[in-house]
């Protein structure tokens, strides 16, 4: 398994995450998006209204690479932050059947490479990060 139970847990209470891409002229773009772990091959997938016209959609379609943060805040008294932050290999898929009519036949679909988690399982301690 990819995700722990607790990162998947933690995911599937989530709505927003940030995508971090960078362009063929090496700017980086970051931007808010909606998101849902795909239990059948394992990846995130980025959904949106017209992603295969966006910037995102084409740094991906370009160079392949993506790293996605979903966190939040949990508690400010006490301070209590929790988050997943996952790097690895990004496609761009055409022809993908959306999950609602609204949204667009593409998608950002990322392969996990490195995971990095903090505060989503109370056994953990601090920030755990691994390979995949």
């Amino acid at each position: 398994m990819t995700f722990t139970q607790a990162e998947l847990d933690y995911l599937a209470t989530q709505h927003l995450g940030r995508l971090a891409t960078t362009g063929p002229d090496g700017v980086l773009q970051n931007s808010p998006t909606g998101f849902r772990h795909n239990p059948e091959t394992g990846t995130i997938d980025i959904y949106g209204r017209a992603m295969g016209t966006t910037r995102k959609f084409h740094n991906v379609r370009a160079n392949g690479q993506a790293a996605f943060v979903v966190d939040d805040l949990a508690s400010v008294d006490p301070w209590r932050v929790r988050g997943v932050e996952i790097r690895g290999v990004a496609e761009a898929v055409e022809d993908h059947d959306p999950p609602s009519p609204y949204m667009s036949h593409e998608i950002i679909r990322i392969h996990p490479r490195r995971i990095i988690s903090w505060g989503v399982d109370p056994a953990q301690a601090g920030m755990e990060g691994r390979d995949v």
